[in-house]
């Protein structure tokens, strides 16, 4: 009898440290879960922003396109943005006949071409040169520099850039992925005098605080934008880039978008939500986030 007695007993205490486990997972799995559940951002409408300047940092020549109907918005009422892309863009075709040198041109053009419908002058438009599909493979605090230098220079009130995740990283495809993660680390180091303080020694930039983000892509998206006022102009800018949708990824031909490809930009950009309305969507966080 004692010996199974004892058993019973080293069963029990084998089990206790499971289920005590056992709950703790669940109760973090519910941490984990309300923490996820976004909180709504301040409701404050752009349509009210005047004399502003908003920044985007992205890899590729066209990433700005998912925002390309909030520019809009902010430029009709007088605010300034900027675009830095930090590839090139020069891979991205299945054309055998393309080569490297010649679509980064085509994309440079693609992409001064549709930010000026939207009314972003070429000179506001910056293009690092990095290859494109090779940022992962550059020294991160080189690119870190660059973004951090940007923000310095420009000092923007909000900045656009792809979600790095909140609890977690969230999966881009590469480029995207070190393109979200730079910009934060960027806008970070930028608050601090000692990261890269050659800026200010050499070039007198001073220290920039960052505390309003818009994460475009995001799976956590708590901030919505009505574009449908622009959305139209939305669809001419996305056409523009002809050698990267549809038809002109296989063979390019020029600057004019097959007719086709054209009909499923619109049925893409000017979906509207159950209300009617067209958005655009982001995670915004206002907040510093520089540590």
């Amino acid at each position: 009898m004692k010996p199974r007695l004892s058993a019973v007993v080293f069963v029990l205490l084998a089990m206790l440290p499971l289920g005590l486990s056992t709950r703790a997972g669940a109760q973090q799995r519910k941490l984990v879960t309300d923490r996820s559940q976004t909180r709504e951002a301040n409701p404050v409408n752009l349509d009210e922003w005047r004399g502003k300047t908003v920044m985007f940092i992205g890899a590729h020549p066209d990433d700005e396109v998912s925002c390309l109907g909030t520019f809009a918005k902010l430029i009709k009422n007088g605010n300034t943005v900027y675009i830095v892309h930090l590839t090139s863009g020069n891979k991205g075709s299945r054309d055998l006949d393309m080569t490297s040198e010649r679509l980064a041109m085509i994309r440079r053009q693609e992409d001064i071409a549709p930010n000026g419908t939207v009314g972003i002058p070429e000179k506001n438009i910056f293009f690092v040169g990095y290859d494109d599909g090779m940022l992962e493979y550059v020294p991160e605090k080189e690119l870190v520099e660059k973004v951090c230098w940007f923000i310095r220079k420009y000092r923007p009130d909000a900045l656009f850039c792809f979600d790095p995740g909140s609890q977690w990283v969230q999966w881009h495809k590469t480029d995207h992925r070190m393109a979200a993660k730079v910009a934060l680390d960027g806008a970070r180091a930028a608050a601090y005098h000692l990261y890269f303080p050659h800026h200010r020694i050499n070039e007198g930039l001073q220290p920039y605080t960052l505390v309003d983000f818009f994460f475009r892509g995001s799976v956590e998206s708590n901030f919505k934008i009505d574009i449908t006022d622009v959305a139209e102009l939305k669809f001419q800018a996305a056409c523009k880039h002809t050698s990267q949708w549809g038809k002109g990824n296989a063979k390019y031909t020029g600057p004019e978008m097959d007719p086709q490809d054209k009909e499923r930009q619109r049925e893409r950009i000017m979906r509207k939500d159950p209300d009617g309305r067209i958005y655009e969507r982001f995670r915004r966080v206002q907040e510093s986030l520089s540590f």
